[in-house]
C-alpha cells in the first residue's frame, strides 16, 4: 500500500489538490514529454472518480496537483477547509492489478477543538 492523506486548505477545496511529490511514484507512468496522467480512484461507496495529476512543465520542482475531477469530488462530498482526504494505491498480488482508493473524512470539532475525523 502506498498513498497519502492531507488536511484540506482553501485552494484544495476551491481549485486543485496539491499532493506530495512522493505520490508521483504511485501513479501510472507519465507518457514521454507529458506533464499529466489520468487515473481512477474508488470511494468508500464504490463510486469511481476520474482524476488528472499534472506537474509543472519546467523547473526543478515538479509540484504535482490534482486538477480534472478534483473539484467535482469536493462538491459531491461537501468537503470544506479542515476536512481530510486520503488516497491509497493497492496492488493485487494474485493478479498484479493496481487500483486506487480515495476516502474523504469530515473534521469533527467539539467546543472549537478538533476532536478527530469521521468517514463520509
Amino acid at each position: 500500500m502506498e498513498g497519502f492523506s492531507k488536511i484540506l486548505r482553501k485552494t484544495d477545496t476551491k481549485k486543485r489538490l496539491s499532493v506530495p511529490i512522493r505520490f508521483l511514484k504511485s501513479l501510472p507512468p507519465f507518457k514521454l514529454g507529458s506533464h499529466a496522467v489520468e487515473f481512477e480512484a474508488t470511494d468508500e461507496k464504490g463510486e469511481t472518480w476520474a482524476f488528472q495529476c499534472s506537474t509543472r512543465k519546467s523547473g526543478p520542482y515538479r509540484k504535482p496537483v490534482l486538477t480534472t475531477g478534483w473539484v467535482a469530488f469536493v462538491k459531491s462530498k461537501k468537503l470544506k477547509i479542515g476536512d481530510k482526504v486520503r488516497f491509497v494505491k493497492y496492488r493485487n498480488r494474485a493478479t498484479a492489478t493496481i487500483s486506487y482508493k480515495v476516502r474523504a473524512e469530515k473534521e469533527i470539532k467539539i467546543f472549537g477543538a478538533i476532536f478527530g475525523y469521521a468517514p463520509i
